[in-house]
C-alpha cells in the first residue's frame, strides 16, 4: 500500500495531530537531532526481540563478516559482534548522521579495535564491496525505500554465495492500523516483498514469524540464488 504523504512533508492546512504524526513518521524513518535520540531509545526497546531473532536467523558465527543495514538505535550491532568475535567483523550502515554519531560514541572501543566499521549510506547504494558479507540484517527499513528492487539487488551484490540476509517487517495489516504509517510509510504485501527478493536473485530459505496470531512479525530469510 502506497502512502499518500512522504515522511517530513508538511502542508499548511495540516492540523496539529497530522503535523505530529508526520514528524513522528519522519523520525522513525531517519532519526535526527535530540528528538531522534529519544526515538532511538524507543526503537531499541521495541525492536530488541525482533532484531535478536533476525541475528539468530542469519546463522552467522565467529570469524565471519556481518552487517546491520539501517541500524537505527544500534541494538543489532552488539548482537552481531557477539556472534562474529573473535576474528570477525561487523559493518553498520545508516543514513542518519545522528544515529551514526550516537553509534560512534557508544561503540568507540569496538571501532578502535577494528571489529566494527560504521558507514553513512543507503540500502540502495551500499558502501560495501561485492561478496563481502556472510550475513546481513535489515529490520523495519523497507517502509522507507522507494526502489525495493534496487535495494535487494544491492543486498544480493554484497552477499557471499553461502551468505544469508534477513529482512524484517511488520505485518502490513497490523501496520496499516497504526496512526503514523499513513504519514510516510510504504506498506507492501509480504508476497510483493518476496517477489522483489526473488527478482534480485535471492531465494527464500525461511519465513519465521515473531509473535502471536496472524499479525505476527515477519522475518524473510534469503540467500543468493545459485545457478
Amino acid at each position: 500500500m502506497n502512502t499518500s504523504a512522504k515522511a517530513g512533508d508538511y502542508h499548511p492546512k495540516m492540523g496539529v495531530r497530522d503535523r505530529f504524526l508526520t514528524g513522528l513518521a519522519r523520525q522513525l524513518g531517519r532519526p535526527d537531532g535530540m528528538r531522534g535520540r529519544f526515538v532511538a531509545r524507543g526503537l531499541n526497546r521495541g525492536n530488541r526481540g525482533t532484531v535478536t531473532a533476525a541475528v539468530d536467523a542469519t546463522g552467522v558465527g565467529s570469524g565471519q563478516t556481518a552487517a546491520d543495514i539501517g541500524f537505527g538505535g544500534g541494538v543489532g550491532l552488539p548482537l552481531l559482534l557477539v556472534r562474529v568475535l573473535p576474528g570477525g567483523h561487523v559493518h553498520g550502515v545508516d543514513l542518519s548522521d545522528t544515529m551514526l554519531d550516537r553509534a560512534k560514541r557508544r561503540y568507540r572501543k569496538e571501532t578502535l579495535a577494528g571489529s566494527l566499521t560504521l558507514h553513512a549510506g543507503s540500502i540502495t547504494a551500499l558502501p560495501l564491496s561485492d561478496e563481502s558479507l556472510d550475513a546481513a540484517i535489515t529490520v523495519n527499513t523497507i517502509y522507507f525505500v522507494a526502489d525495493l528492487d534496487q535495494a535487494f539487488t544491492e543486498l544480493a551484490r554484497v552477499l557471499r554465495p553461502s551468505g544469508r540476509v534477513v529482512v524484517g517487517l511488520g505485518d502490513p495489516a497490523v501496520m496499516a492500523k497504526l496512526p503514523f504509517t499513513a504519514h510516510g510509510f510504504t506498506l507492501r504485501p509480504v508476497e510483493d516483498v518476496v517477489a522483489s527478493l526473488t527478482k534480485a536473485g535471492l531465494t527464500i530459505l525461511g519465513h519465521p514469524r515473531i509473535g502471536q496470531g496472524g499479525g505476527a512479525y515477519h522475518l524473510l530469510v534469503a540467500g543468493r540464488t545459485l545457478s
